[in-house]
Parts: structure tokens; sequence; C-alpha cells
């Protein structure tokens, strides 16, 4: 199954686990903090999640190898941690997070760059479950093994690292959206992380990813319509057709851009997984400050 929408609304979700009589709809819980707010996701997810849910924690699937965070895991170490967590190839994945849109966007990437096609990000998050009174729990879920295991297979064209962003700005043969706040893009505030430079990639558009959301009348957080993303989009200069690298701090929010490129009916183009933690750090990238 390949869902028609990549977002789900909660009475949407809530219906799908209703009719749910083979266990193949998988909820996750893809809460992350950044490491500023000094807030624990695992934990919060024990205190209160969606019944049924499972913890996703981006850190620890995660390529071990790099000292950079969260950066993209193997083929077979994300086929292996899923397998864990009871997801197999023919599941229905709906992923969500604590704030409304945040962390669940780099976690539903995550699944269709590995292959799994059948995923979709709960609108609102657990804001918009509490809403509707959605049914919670404490504690941690487990899931059986599953009789499908998952194969992860990645797609290298939807990802990209700092030498292909440095030859796209060399050639101008992207447009780079950059998630991060504007002050941040401007080098007006230090980078929350220590030792990076502060500014912006050349030639680089700023796009907060907040700009891309809205709270509805009981301040939610959702993304904006389809409509008024593609209107966004072409301020940047994205339309039809143009090649897109979408970029933030550490490659958890390039995906919001990456989600509403999608929803918007546009190409999605490639995510810097780096992002700015690689590119910041780096002593041979340009730095427009």
């Amino acid at each position: 199954m390949n869902p028609a929408s990549p977002l789900i609304t909660a009475v949407e979700l809530a219906a799908l686990i209703s009719a749910d009589n083979d266990d193949s709809v998988v909820v996750i819980d893809a809460s992350w903090h950044l490491p500023t707010v000094k807030r624990n996701a695992y934990e919060e997810y024990l205190q209160a999640h969606i019944k049924g849910a499972v913890f996703f924690d981006i850190d620890a699937i995660a390529d071990k190898q790099t000292d950079l965070p969260h950066m993209l895991p193997s083929e077979t170490e994300f086929s292996f941690a899923m397998n864990q967590l009871g997801i197999g190839t023919g599941d229905h994945v709906v992923v969500y997070d604590s704030y409304g849109l945040f962390s669940a966007a780099r976690v539903w990437w995550m699944f269709k760059i590995f292959g799994h096609h059948n995923v979709q990000l709960l609108d609102g998050g657990l804001p918009g479950w509490a809403l509707i009174n959605g049914a919670m729990d404490t504690g941690e879920v487990k899931r059986s093994a599953t009789n499908q295991p998952f194969s992860a297979t990645l797609n290298q064209d939807q990802v990209c690292d700092w030498k292909m962003v440095l030859s796209a700005i060399e050639t101008h043969s992207a447009c780079i959206l950059d998630a991060r706040p504007k002050a941040r893009f401007d080098a007006a505030v230090p980078e929350p992380r220590q030792g990076l430079r502060s500014g912006h990639m050349p030639g680089a558009v700023s796009l907060p990813f907040t700009e891309l959301l809205v709270a509805d009348e009981h301040d939610v957080m959702r993304l904006r319509p389809a409509t008024e993303l593609s209107q966004i989009f072409k301020r940047t200069g994205v339309v039809e057709g143009t090649d897109v690298i979408t970029t933030c701090g550490s490659g958890v929010t390039a995906a919001v851009i990456t989600l509403a490129l999608n929803v918007a009916g546009l190409a999605s183009g490639r995510l810097y997984d780096g992002s700015w933690t690689e590119w910041g750090g780096l002593e041979q990238t340009p730095v427009v400050s």
C-alpha cells in the first residue's frame, strides 16, 4: 500500500487502529528534543504515549561510526532496528512527535528513504491526538516479531553529503533551503552546538521550518495546506522541476521542508544529512556570515 497523502489526521488514525485486525498498523513515537531544552523524549514516552506506540530513538538508530549526531544508519542497521521494534515490510507505519510536527518528519523521511513507502505522519502529533481524546498508555510497548522481516534499501538520490552540496553551490544547480531560525542563518546568534561557525551556505535561502506550520484554533501545530505551501515555495524560487537541497542544524527539521515539498506536490529533492553541524565544523566549506 502507498498512502495517498503523507499526512493522516487523528480521527483517521483512530479509525485505522480500530479496524486493524492483523496488527499491521504500527504507531511510532518519534519525539526528540534539542539538547538545549534538557528534556528526555524517552522518559516522556514512558509517561504518556498513543496506545500501542513504540519508541523510535533517532540518536540510537543512527550511524555510530561518526561524531555527527543521528546520521543515517546503514541499510543493515536500519533493518535490524526495525525488526527489533517489530516492524515488518507490510506494515502501515504512522509516526508522530510531542510537538505536533518536529522530529517526526525526520523519521517519516527515514522510512521513505529506506524504501518503506507505506508511512504517514500524524498531523498535529500528540497534541492533536489528545484533542480527540485518543487512547493513551504508559510504559514501554514491545511488539512481537513480524513474519515479514523489514529489509531496507537506501535511495541514494534523496540524500547528499557536503561535497555534493558544495558542487551544487559552485554550479548553481540546486536551490538550497535552510530550515534553521533566521537569526542563526544570518549569524545574528551563535550556533547552539559549540565549535561551529555561524552563518549560512553561499546562495542558500532561509526558510525556517516554523513558517511551514500553523497553529489551529486549539493551538495545535500543523502543516499548512498544500496551496499555502506552494506559495511559500514559489517565493523561495522553488517551482515544479526545481532541484532542491534541504538543510538545517543536524538533519532533523530539514525533513519538515522535505515533507512540505511532498505535500505541495513538488519534488522533495535531497536532504543534506550532516547539515550545519557538519558544514559549520569543516574548514574547507564556504560560509556567509
